[in-house]
């Protein structure tokens, strides 16, 4: 095979890039034929790829296969693809490439299609207001979605309305918003609304608008100014707490700022502290109130300086104001006040024991009214022993009663009352005072010897000891410690006994010689260590026991000695309540049968229509007479040799002692008017005479009389229907016939 020498290659096709404007309206519009080398007629087959022909967006490019024109079928935007990359590609018939494949580049040209746009539609700023000219507020800025490399995209700013004023001014390239001029002033003008305006191609181009908003920040040039010079105010003595009234005040800064806020200070006219003054956070006001009870009659008007300012400083460069000052004048108008008792509470000091209607105090109150004329009255509020009287008028305390110790109405020695002052208002006012009683101890007892009884051995130094104690009723100092001593009165005491002091409350008594078995009763003296001193002789029983070789007693002869060492104070109070009780038992059982005699007798008499003999001879017992109360003893029938003459006669209860025995035997009474006689020296010979039954001498009851104009007591039922029958006879018989004359006289 012959190698065959190297030969130049045709450099393959190329296309320079293509140029199309956008929103280009003339459809379809070619743009390019492209050609292969080896072309040759009819026989080359063209075909283009990419983006606008088989991918997304379709259909925008086309080609004729056979000619290789390039066409344009829809408007390009360059907003949304600024150039196309296509391929070309050249084959023959059978689909053999001819070439290889080329880039075909569609730049689509930019148009000022769009206009420029603010990214919000209101800018808001703030700016303090006094400040200087070229101070920077804020910045607007705009976009243009048009080709930044061309005018279509260069933004130009402006301000198309701000006022007449011109605070403001923009920069044209940069958006940025600043002051031009002195003089912003908030309390003139707060707030200023700019027309901003953005144009693309330097300004000569398509234009868009937005909003501006500058808004002035408040500072502190304007002070607080009193809307007047005076103002007046009244208020009521003794209130505390309240409030008096308002000064009013205005300010031009912002409401609610601390440039707007007030501060005020009292500065003259209130030494004492009474007013104070604070800011009222809605209105801005001063209110003014009273923080210490106020007195009429101490002062009745107070005339006050107040001052006003902010709680932020004002500036520097702000004017003063001459209402920063103003004047208070407050009236205390006067009022009922309530008695005051200047010392309470009243402590004092009363003897135990003072007598009832002792003065004691006087304890008053005072009225703070002095420009009122008024009188004060007294009364015990609260006096739970009922143990003072008071002076409704003059407030003199007076004892009513004693108060003695113990009283459970004492609290430590003390009594509690408590007064009540009251004026004569419309209407009244009262106080109360408290009036602290201190009741102090008097020597009014004498040390009582504890126990009043001993048992002690005769024998000195071996058991012939006995502790003796005492206690006192008064408290102290009033009572221990304690002196004993042997009474003075018996000297002789000392030979046999001695007395040593064991401690405050308690001393030994010991004997000094030996002393035979027995009862003592020893007469000793106890004092107290009260102011005066008490003192009391007081017996004490001791027994002398017989002595055991420990110098102890016996127990036969320690049970001997207790038996005779006395009675005892409990021993003589259950001997004399058993007494009062069997006394109380037959009162009780002499009134019964007194009762039963005495409705018997009733009983009696009112049966006018039985026969009066059955009735007056029927008796249930045979005693002696009415005074009798005992019944009959059947005993003296059933042991005779009881009552023998040699036996001791029995005492009766109802006769007296001593007396003699009765006279008998008896006359009869000559005369029917003797019968009272009669029956009364009966009754008293029944009464007097001890050594016989009740029965013995009262129940001579047969006999009527001797020659008695009254028929017999038999008769007297039949003798109702003699109206000849006089019986005012009876009359003169005693009381014991008083009745019967009363029925039939």
């Amino acid at each position: 095979r012959q190698h065959e020498a190297p030969r130049r290659v045709k450099r393959a096709w190329v296309i320079p890039p293509i140029s199309v404007s956008e929103n280009h309206k003339r459809i379809p519009h070619l743009l390019v034929q492209i050609k292969s080398d080896k072309q040759q007629p009819g026989g080359v087959i063209y075909s283009i790829k990419g983006p606008g022909v088989d991918e997304e967006p379709l259909g925008i490019f086309s080609i004729d296969k056979f000619s290789g024109k390039v066409f344009l079928n829809a408007m390009l935007d360059r907003e949304e693809n600024d150039r196309y990359r296509l391929r070309a590609f050249a084959l023959d018939l059978g689909g053999v490439t001819l070439e290889d494949p080329t880039d075909l580049e569609i730049i689509v040209v930019d148009q000022n299609d769009n206009r420029p746009l603010f990214r919000q539609d209101v800018f808001t700023g703030r700016v303090v207001e006094g400040a200087e000219p070229g101070t920077c507020v804020m910045t607007v800025d705009a976009t243009d979605a048009d080709d930044p490399d061309t005018d279509n995209a260069a933004l130009r700013y402006s301000i198309l309305e701000q006022g007449a004023a011109g605070m403001f001014s923009i920069n044209a390239t940069t958006g940025e918003i600043c002051t031009a001029r002195p003089g912003l002033d908030r309390e003139t003008m707060g707030v200023y609304n700019l027309t901003v305006q953005a144009a693309d191609m330097s300004g000569d181009g398509l234009t868009t608008t937005a909003m501006a908003v500058i808004y002035l920040e408040d500072i502190n040039d304007n002070p607080p100014e009193f809307t007047k010079e005076e103002f007046s105010m009244e208020v009521e003595e003794q209130a505390a707490g309240v409030d008096v009234g308002k000064v009013f005040v205005h300010d031009k800064d912002l409401a609610g700022s601390p440039s707007w806020l007030a501060k005020f200070t009292i500065l003259e006219g209130d030494p004492e502290g009474a007013f104070a003054i604070r800011t009222d956070p809605h209105t801005n006001d001063g209110v003014l109130s009273v923080v210490k009870p106020l007195d009429h009659e101490v002062r009745d008007r107070f005339e006050l300086t107040v001052s006003v300012q902010n709680e932020r400083p004002l500036e520097p460069s702000a004017p003063g104001s001459p209402r920063a000052l103003a004047t208070v004048r407050v009236r205390v108008r006067d009022v009922n006040e309530a008695p005051v008792f200047r010392e309470n509470p009243r402590r004092i000091s009363v003897l135990e024991g003072t007598p009832p209607g002792t003065p004691i105090t006087t304890y008053t109150a005072s009225d703070p009214d002095t420009h009122q004329i008024q009188t004060l009255s007294y009364a015990l509020l609260y006096d739970p022993a009922d143990w003072l009287q008071l002076d409704p008028h003059a407030g003199t305390v007076r004892t009513k009663r004693e108060l003695l110790h113990p009283s459970a109405f004492l609290q430590g020695g003390w009594y509690i009352a408590l007064v009540l002052a009251r004026d004569d208002a419309e209407p009244p006012l009262s106080a109360t005072g408290t009036l602290s009683i201190e009741i102090l101890e008097v020597n009014d007892h004498a040390p009582q010897l504890q126990p009043p009884a001993g048992v002690l051995c005769g024998r000195p130094g071996r058991g012939g000891t006995l502790l003796l104690g005492a206690t006192d009723d008064d408290r102290p100092p009033h009572g221990a410690p304690f002196h004993f001593q042997l009474s003075p009165q018996h000297p002789q005491l000392a030979r046999n006994w001695s007395l040593a002091r064991f401690n405050v409350t308690h001393a030994v008594l010991a004997v000094l010689a030996e002393l035979p078995e027995g009862p003592y009763s020893l007469p000793l003296l106890l004092r107290d260590s009260g102011t005066p001193p008490r003192e009391q002789q007081q017996l004490l029983n001791v027994s002398v026991c017989h002595c055991g070789r420990d110098g102890t007693c016996l127990d036969g002869a320690l049970a001997a000695a207790t038996a005779g060492a006395g009675i005892t104070l409990g021993a003589l109070l259950i001997i004399l309540g058993s007494t009062i009780l069997l006394l109380v038992l037959a009162a009780l059982g002499a009134a019964r049968v007194r009762g039963r005699r005495r409705a018997l007798r009733k009983g009696l008499l009112q049966r006018s229509r039985d026969d009066m003999r059955d009735n007056i001879l029927n008796y249930d017992e045979q005693g002696g007479g009415e005074e009798d109360q005992d019944a009959y003893d059947i005993n003296q029938l059933r042991h005779p040799e009881l009552f023998s003459p040699r036996a001791k006669p029995p005492l009766r209860r109802d006769a007296p002692l001593g007396s003699g025995t009765p006279m008998a035997p008896r006359k009869l009474p000559s005369s029917p008017s003797d019968i009272e006689d009669f029956i009364n020296e009966g009754l008293e010979a029944a009464d007097s005479d001890p050594s016989v039954p009740p029965y013995d001498t009262a129940l001579i009851y047969d006999y009527e009389g001797s020659g008695s104009v009254a028929s017999p007591l038999s008769s007297i039922v039949s003798s109702l229907t003699d109206e000849d029958q006089d019986y005012d006879y009876l009359s003169e018989w005693g009381p014991r016939f008083r009745r019967l004359a009363d029925l039939y006289g």
